[in-house]
């Protein structure tokens, strides 16, 4: 066998695999526990952080840091989890977009932002976000689970399951 063969067959067992459902899941996880980082960053310097935080939709800065840290928590773990995953991602998904409006609001915009600048963590959120809510949780979730356990119980075929 020749070295062009090996690395043909080599390439086709590679490229072959695909772990979709994997790479959903770790991106989820992932997400989650940087979220949940922030919120529990929050938590630990509230009193210095609530005065300093905007106020949002006619809500006190306390309020609105408190509605923040509870978006960051929850959702976070309703989307580590895989369940109701595209409905907890859309309060993460505002919640990130008025944190880009404020930083750019609040910030002396250069011409060309610097890499360490605030203004790219929540892009980076969105983006993630964007992909979750597209492309949903995957099979390894409890959305995936709950749907199977709900078509069975209604004696339904798996074959009516969408990819979720």
């Amino acid at each position: 066998m020749s070295l062009i063969e090996i690395f043909k067959q080599l390439y086709f067992k590679i490229k072959g695999y695909s772990y979709t459902n994997l790479g959903r899941l770790f991106m989820r996880l992932f997400v989650g526990i940087m979220m949940i980082q922030f919120g529990v960053r929050q938590i630990m310097v509230f009193n210095e952080v609530a005065p300093l935080f905007p106020s949002v939709l006619g809500l006190s800065s306390q309020t609105s840091l408190i509605v923040m840290i509870c978006i960051e928590l929850g959702c976070s773990l309703f989307v580590m989890c895989g369940f109701l995953t595209r409905l907890m991602v859309l309060p993460l998904f505002v919640a990130m977009m008025m944190a880009e409006y404020n930083i750019l609001c609040n910030m002396v915009i250069p011409a060309i932002f610097p890499w360490t600048s605030p203004a790219f963590v929540p892009i980076m959120f969105l983006g993630i976000y964007f992909f979750i809510l597209l492309v949903g949780p995957g099979k390894i979730s409890v959305d995936y689970f709950l749907s199977l356990y709900l078509l069975h119980s209604a004696d339904k075929n798996e074959d009516e399951l969408e990819e979720v």
